[in-house]
């Protein structure tokens, strides 16, 4: 009888140790699920933001470019008044990030002209 009674009592302890175990992986499994689904969500976001933000960043620089020779011509060769049209508009970031997105990292948009920086 005694030995019914530890095979019965192992056998709660091991149910209750499976249990425990199950719940405590569904709970993390959970918390990484919600975690993907933000991840996921910023990663869309992220594509769409760039779907508009190349283009425009791409233009810019080109006719920013475009514009510094412009300056550079009627300047008669002032190479730091061009330069300082061209590192403002073909300087900067092309591409956002997930950190850019979520407001954790500064957009550059523009390059800067301070050489302190």
């Amino acid at each position: 009888m005694s030995r019914k009674r530890n095979n019965s009592v192992a056998a709660i302890l091991a149910t209750l140790v499976f249990s425990v175990a199950m719940l405590a992986t569904s709970v993390v499994h959970a918390d990484d699920v919600q975690r993907a689904k933000s991840d996921a969500g910023l990663g869309l976001a992220t594509v769409v933001a760039n779907v508009f933000y190349i283009p425009v960043k791409v233009a810019y620089a080109a006719v920013g470019g475009i514009t510094g020779g412009l300056a550079y011509a009627v300047t008669a060769g002032n190479k730091s008044v061009a330069e300082r049209v061209w590192v403002s508009s073909v300087g900067g970031d092309y591409v956002l990030t997930g950190d850019m997105v979520a407001g954790q990292q500064k957009i550059q948009f523009s390059g800067s002209t301070d050489p302190d920086l």
